[in-house]
């Protein structure tokens, strides 16, 4: 019986590989095709089923230098679904090491375990994708120890505008101050966001700065959530002030209400119809994308000609995709058209993998801001 029903789970998985292999550009396994954005094009919308979770373990290896990236260099190679597919020692230069990326890419396809391949160069994205060990990245436990204020120099106190927090006597932590600024802001009704928005900010303090409150970086951003000055400026924030705490919490609230605002009637136009649950997660997501590339680029995802076909598909047949899976797949079947890259997705994946250590905290596991 065991073996009967194993060989019928086989069967059940082998007609939709069938599937995707016959709706691939035409090529013999060891050829690789032209562009790779052939690949993303000719790929079916099912292949994002699963894309999410995927993209976030491979994302976890990367920051907790764990699992395929317990040795740093190393490449790490996946296909459209996000699904694992093998990984590659580095070589002693980039020119070779992308050398190496290449023959790896076509073995997969040789073998079977690819569907396709394209050559990779240092400007150009290569199929299957592949992803470096070896990139900068938060240190999670230290970025987590920081917002709760584990050291006293992590602790803080001001005020900004009309908000006051904490004191000299007792000073209090990056989450009691997000968390202040949230709820003051809320019931002044100067925002209407999801209700897991808060969580999905606490992640972002930690993907962005490390909960460093002097964070600098090379693009000119700064601060616990790494604003540009443009966008300081546009919530009046002066130049002494850009590395304010509370004022940087309270802009970003700003800003991702703002982002809100202008995506919700194209959201609801398109998602209006999804279980209010998946709505507000997958409008959380969307959010935390407009934040990192802007609210315009996820708006054309919504209701752009062309960028948009995805998403009506997944509108039409939710109920086979997590709310992750539609946010991912959306950017997957997009990839190569208005700037959209992976790295979209990672940012993504990786606050929400600061969102799930900071409900690791007992203090919070059981709490509001980290329920479901």
């Amino acid at each position: 019986m065991t073996i009967r029903l194993k060989r019928c789970r086989q069967l059940v998985l082998f007609v939709p590989l069938l599937v995707l292999a016959t709706a691939l550009p035409t090529a013999s396994a060891n050829e690789p095709v032209a562009d790779w954005k052939d690949i993303v094009r000719s790929s079916p919308y099912w292949v994002s089923q699963g894309v999410y979770e995927n993209i976030v373990t491979i994302r976890r290896w990367v920051l907790k230098e764990t699992g395929y990236c317990a040795e740093r260099e190393r490449h790490i190679l996946y296909n459209m679904r996000g699904q694992f597919l093998g990984y590659m020692n580095d070589a002693d230069s980039r020119e070779k090491t992308q050398q190496r990326l290449n023959k790896t890419r076509a073995r997969l396809a040789d073998s079977g375990r690819a569907d396709a391949w394209a050559k990779g160069a240092p400007d150009t994205t290569g199929y299957p994708f592949a992803l470096a060990c070896d990139q900068p990245h938060v240190n999670i436990d230290e970025a987590v120890a920081r917002y709760f204020g584990t050291q006293p120099e992590d602790r803080m106190w001001g005020a900004w505008d009309d908000l006051r927090f904490g004191s000299a006597d007792q000073p209090g932590t990056l989450h009691e101050a997000l968390l202040y600024v949230y709820q003051t802001r809320a019931k002044q009704q100067r925002l209407d966001l999801p209700p897991e928005l808060p969580r999905y900010l606490g992640g972002q303090v930690l993907i962005e700065s490390g909960g460093r409150q002097r964070a600098h970086s090379q693009a000119n951003a700064r601060g616990i959530l790494q604003l540009s000055p443009p966008a300081l400026d546009d919530c009046r924030i002066q130049p002494a002030n850009y590395w304010h705490r509370l004022a940087q919490i309270d802009c970003a609230l700003k800003l991702m209400n703002q982002n809100a605002r202008n995506l919700r009637p194209v959201f609801e136009e398109r998602f209006g119809h999804l279980p209010p649950k998946k709505q507000d997660r997958l409008f959380t997501l969307l959010l935390v994308q407009a934040y990192h590339g802007g609210a315009a680029r996820v708006q054309a995802l919504m209701d752009d000609d062309t960028l948009s076909r995805p998403a009506a598909y997944f509108a039409d047949n939710h109920d086979s995709y997590t709310a992750g899976d539609i946010a991912f797949g959306m950017i997957f079947h997009n990839l190569g058209r208005d700037r959209f890259g992976l790295a979209s997705l990672y940012y993504v994946a990786d606050v929400q993998l600061a969102t799930e250590a900071l409900c690791k905290n007992p203090e919070l596991g059981s709490s509001e801001f980290c329920q479901p």
